[in-house]
């Protein structure tokens, strides 16, 4: 039998507000809508009044914003959800007319994209570029008010798409033990990418839980009680891992299969597995490496792992006793291991007794992957053998964290330094006697130092960093329901629940809102009634020579004596300088305090340069924070990092050259053994390479030519390089010179030049003899022998005039190389290539050209001389003699 096809259009007729809606069917891939199927239909909004169905097509509750739809007639069926309320397109019209024309912001890079034409039928239009590193973006509009209300800026997420794993109908569910509580794990800088395993299923989604997937296995690699055993799950870009009776297996699009000494891991025994929490797009690092995604530990060891499935083992329990100088008769295990705010440090909680019987302590050790140095914290903490802590970092510059039991919650803020139980009202905080005996679920914390904590019943309980209470919230989700706390796409909180029945929903939770209800009982305020600062960014890299100025405003009523406090972690590179500037008005008090971070090392003339440039290049985390905090506060601290190394954007190019515009072709050229620097025995074939030196200039050889190198990055132009660089032929070419002398450039002593350069550095290659590691100026009595100074003077800069000659008896092809030779200009190893061309000198002739052109003129010459004495002859004989013996003749006859 076969069925009517029908296509169904779905139409918006009219919204206001926040709405969606959305259709399903039970057809795999909605590859078929026939006359026999159910269309489920599903609105989401507060405005929904009924469905419009054409008369061909039957619903089951036109007035529910959740029903079903038939068509018996084949052929295109037009839907629409009616809806009531104001027309958001009059809406956006009017606000155009008073002045309001969105933007759109990125929050890493700082661009701007505005809409690209007029408004077209109530909407704005913006192309934004998709961007791995630049992925968090916030729309703001004009200050236009429409009947006194503004429209708010928002927060979202532009990533390239991340796909979840597809069903597959014959796979089996994946889940925890029945009866435990949800686990979740997302993606750092994507948290809409989401993995929820309960106890019955896992879920996968991209998009927050509006839609999702379930992540199933194949059968026959997993008994029936394994598959219901996963003690943990992370997600990472090689897909889903889930930790199952101590054995790690991963899922993802091709393949479900158990991971072991096959890439470097245990076989078993494993114990946890975590991934970083919090999003640092942008860091650097000093050694060549790359930065973990995961953790996995045992008892005894730790690995971490990266991308395509590579796994190292950093250290085991006997290595860490010596490392940290413990007694050899201890007990040492692993704890649990989390990553810390740093955007490269990785914690450690170990297990440390002798006896082992009752107590046994915790101590914190932390791991820099791109130092590789393990540092003991100031944290011990004594607990009963049976005791399990989670750690969780927060979003600081500081080492700073929060532990639970299934208890209590423990508190270390400000390095350590601030330690203790955090309180209650009433049960000296034990937050199980205040939700009815139940344990803690988890702990949620944000970007803007929220934090919650999650019982297994869903009471939750509120406060925020450097805060040493916590309130309870009113009771928002059942009892009987599991769920968990998330972070949407605009890095604001959201509950996601899981049924009975395997499905799962998302909710959004007003947290603002429900913490300001309990503070209004409470009668808590804000110690200050504002805190600015202009920091924009989360991450700024300095460069050599550069700083960074910041400032942050507290305003606050007079007689309270709050301050701003600025805290950093890290190496001490930078010097900081502060300005403060203090006002009174009105009873309150405005304090502004400006810092300048800078880096002023002279890298000029030293022993070891690359050594110094090490030691003086790193990241450094630093934030920015009122002396005085309360739950009511809307932000607690400004978090941002500083990193002071080589920029990778960076780049130089010598202006007036490019790659393109010139027509590009197998071209090889000649260079004479006598141009070059070596003086081979053999004249060099060269192959022109267009990509790598672009198109070439062409000068006459009676020019000179100064080049000017500007600095560019990922944004475009910089500047113009003000600073000394040198040039050299890349392939050996010394026939050319400069037009300055060192006398004419100033010298007081002999210049560097390449000459006395590679002869210093005989065992290095050309590139290596000269640069800014071993530059000296020769500006100074005190630096260098006087020698001769009307010698070339090979370096140039923007300023000096100091030009490129070339020789007058031949043209050639010149490729050069530039280097920034200015030791004190960027840490990066600037350089660049450009060619030039040089015409118009006529070619010198060869030996045997010289000799057959003397021979043809010698012989043009005989030629000429045999002619002029033939015709002299004729005319001789013509003229002179016959005329004569003629007379002669005649006389005698008569």
């Amino acid at each position: 039998m076969s069925a009517s096809g029908v296509a169904v259009l779905l139409s918006w007729l009219s919204c206001c507000g926040s709405a969606l809606w959305r259709y399903s069917s039970n057809s795999p891939n909605y590859h078929i809508f026939s006359t026999r199927s159910t269309i489920k239909l599903e609105y989401e909004g507060t405005l929904f009044s009924e469905w419009s169905v054409p008369g061909t097509c039957s619903i089951k509750n036109k007035r529910s914003p959740k029903t079903e739809l038939r068509c018996s007639s084949p052929g295109i069926q037009i839907i629409k959800p009616i809806v009531t309320g104001p027309n958001s397109i009059i809406l956006s019209k009017q606000l155009a007319t008073l002045g309001q024309k969105p933007a759109i912001y990125t929050v890493l890079r700082r661009k701007v994209y505005f809409p690209h034409r007029k408004m077209k039928n109530g909407t704005w239009h913006i192309s934004l570029p998709m961007t791995e590193y630049d992925v968090l973006k916030e729309i703001r509009g004009n200050q236009v008010a429409f009947q006194d209300c503004f429209i708010a800026d928002i927060f979202f997420l532009l990533t390239f798409s991340l796909l979840t794993i597809p069903e597959i109908p014959e796979f089996l569910p994946i889940s925890s033990p029945q009866g435990s509580q949800l686990m979740a794990d997302w993606t750092a800088c994507v948290p809409s990418f989401v993995v929820v395993v309960a106890d019955m299923e896992t879920f996968q989604t991209n998009d927050s839980f509006r839609t999702w997937t379930r992540i199933r296995v194949p059968p026959n690699i997993l008994t029936d009680d394994e598959r219901h055993s996963v003690s943990d799950v992370t997600l990472s870009q090689d897909g889903i891992f889930f930790l199952i009776n101590g054995i790690l297996y991963l899922k993802n699009y091709n393949a479900f299969k158990g991971l072991g000494s096959n890439v470097n891991l245990p076989d078993g025994g494993i114990i946890g597995i975590t991934s970083r929490k919090w999003c640092w797009i942008n860091y650097l690092l000093k050694n060549k490496g790359r930065r973990s995604s995961m953790a996995i530990w045992t008892e005894n060891e730790v690995y971490l792992g990266y991308a395509l499935l590579k796994f190292v083992k950093i250290i085991t329990t006997e290595e860490l006793k010596e490392v940290l100088n413990m007694s050899s008769a201890a007990t040492l295990t692993i704890h649990n291991v989390e990553y810390t705010g740093h955007p490269l440090e990785l914690a450690l909680l170990l297990n440390y007794c002798i006896t082992c019987n009752i107590i046994k302590t915790i101590y914190l050790v932390i791991y820099n992957e791109d130092t590789k140095q393990w540092v003991f914290q100031d944290f011990a903490l004594d607990v009963t053998t049976d005791t399990f802590l989670i750690p969780n970092f927060i979003y600081s510059a500081l080492p700073e964290l929060i532990l639970w039991d299934k208890h209590r919650i423990y508190y270390y803020y400000h390095n350590f330094t601030d330690t203790g139980v955090l309180q209650t009202p009433t049960e000296f905080g034990n937050l199980s006697r205040l939700s009815h005996n139940s344990t803690i679920h988890d702990v949620f914390m944000d970007y803007y130092g929220n934090i919650v904590v999650k019982m297994e019943n869903n009471v939750m309980f509120y406060f925020k960093i450097n805060i040493k209470d916590a309130v309870k919230l009113h009771l928002w989700t059942n009892s009987t329901i599991k769920s968990l706390i998330s972070l949407n796409t605009s890095g604001k909180m959201y509950l996601i629940h899981v049924f009975e029945n395997g499905t799962i929903h998302p909710q959004e939770y007003p947290l603002k809102l429900e913490a300001q209800s309990i503070a209004f009982k409470t009668k808590e305020k804000c110690p200050y009634m504002a805190f600015h600062n202009d920091i924009f960014r989360v991450f700024y890299l300095l460069d050599k020579g550069q700083n960074l100025s910041v400032w942050a405003q507290i305003v606050y009523p007079e007689n309270i004596g709050l301050y701003i406090i600025v805290e950093s972690y890290g190496p001490k590179i930078l010097e900081e300088k502060n300005q403060i500037h203090y006002e009174i008005a009105s009873g309150y008090c405005t304090k502004t305090m400006t810092v300048t971070f800078s880096e002023n090392i002279n890298y000029e003339a030293v022993d070891d340069y690359f050594k110094l440039q090490y030691q003086n290049t790193g990241l450094l985390l630093v934030h920015v924070r009122p002396s005085e905090h309360a739950k009511t506060c809307p932000v607690s601290q400004k978090v941002f990092q500083i990193s002071v190394g080589c920029d990778a954007n960076k780049f130089i190019a010598v202006k007036g050259f490019d790659k393109k515009e010139c027509l590009q072709h197998d071209f090889f050229y000649i260079i004479e053994k006598s141009y070059l620097r070596d003086r081979p025995p053999k004249h060099l074939r060269v192959k022109y390479n267009w990509e790598k030196y672009g198109c070439p200039l062409r000068v006459d050889f009676r020019e000179k030519f100064h080049p000017v190198v500007q600095l560019y990055n990922d944004s475009g132009y910089v500047e113009d390089v003000e600073v000394n660089f040198i040039v050299w032929e890349i392939h050996g070419r010394d026939d050319y010179s400069f037009n300055n002398t060192m006398k004419k450039s100033g010298c007081l002593h002999e210049a560097q030049t390449w000459k006395s350069m590679t002869e210093l550095n005989k065992r290095l290659p050309l590139e290596e003899a000269w640069g800014p590691e071993n530059y000296k100026h020769c500006f100074s009595y005190a630096i260098g022998k006087p020698g001769d100074l009307n010698q070339p003077y090979e370096i140039i800069n923007k300023s000096n005039r100091n030009h490129l000659v070339w020789p007058l008896d031949h043209s050639g092809m010149y490729v050069f190389r530039v280097k920034i030779l200015d030791p004190n200009y960027s840490f990066c190893n600037l350089t660049t290539i450009f060619a030039i061309e040089t015409f118009g000198v006529i070619p010198s002739p060869s030996a045997y050209m010289v000799a057959a052109f003397l021979f043809l003129l010698m012989l043009l010459f005989c030629s000429i001389l045999v002619l002029s004495y033939f015709h002299y002859l004729r005319i001789y004989k013509e003229y002179i003699y016959e005329p004569l013996h003629k007379s002669e003749r005649k006389q005698k006859n008569n």
